[in-house]
């Protein structure tokens, strides 16, 4: 390459992450707490928010969510969270390597292991990934973890229920995460 060529590309990179960096708030606390989630969540599809069981960590506090055994089948908490500019720009959460990176399994136990492959997910134009988990603490399979992403934003979420496997609430927790009042707040988290 000549010199011209690695300077002017040197110097777009530069401009574009400075554009960057200015449009996103400061920390992932703010962005986080940026819009709330209008009232109209609780009615799609048996869903109503609770409080925020977690300490405060580097993400800021979550939604969280409970939807009963009349609405899901089973009683299912579900604990949803941004994470500003912490996925894979490249191929977003492509692989169950990156669903472990950026999820949120973590916040139940810091031990926990998959008893199978994750597979692919879409909520509105996002793509991801969602896999079940055994959690220490938890009965085994109990735990769904989901994550998808718009270029380097993600968000994650992640469902328990009391007993036996999590898959059979994963068609309940994505229809709640891909209705209008949570893909507005996705919206309104993302800067869309």
């Amino acid at each position: 390459m000549t010199m011209r060529l690695v300077l002017a590309t040197a110097v777009c990179a530069i401009g574009a992450a400075a554009g960057v960096v200015a449009l996103v708030p400061k920390s992932p606390a703010s962005r986080a707490n940026f819009a709330v989630l209008p009232a109209a969540a609780a009615t799609a599809p048996g869903f109503v928010e609770t409080k925020w069981p977690f300490p405060m960590d580097q993400w800021g506090l979550g939604r969280a969510f409970r939807c009963g055994a009349q609405d899901c089948g089973v009683a299912v908490d579900l604990y949803l969270r941004p994470k500003i500019g912490f996925c894979n720009c490249a191929t977003g959460v492509a692989d169950d390597e990156e669903l472990e990176r950026v999820g949120d399994v973590e916040l139940l136990n810091e031990k926990f292991s998959a008893p199978a492959p994750g597979h692919p997910i879409a909520v509105a134009w996002m793509k991801g990934r969602g896999r079940i988990y055994d959690v220490p603490g938890r009965a085994a399979g109990a735990t769904l973890s989901l994550a998808f992403n718009d270029h380097c934003d993600v968000i994650v979420a992640v469902a328990t229920v009391p007993d036996g496997s999590a898959a059979r609430v994963e068609p309940a927790v994505l229809g709640f995460l891909n209705s209008a009042a949570v893909i507005g707040w996705a919206r309104q988290v993302l800067g869309l």
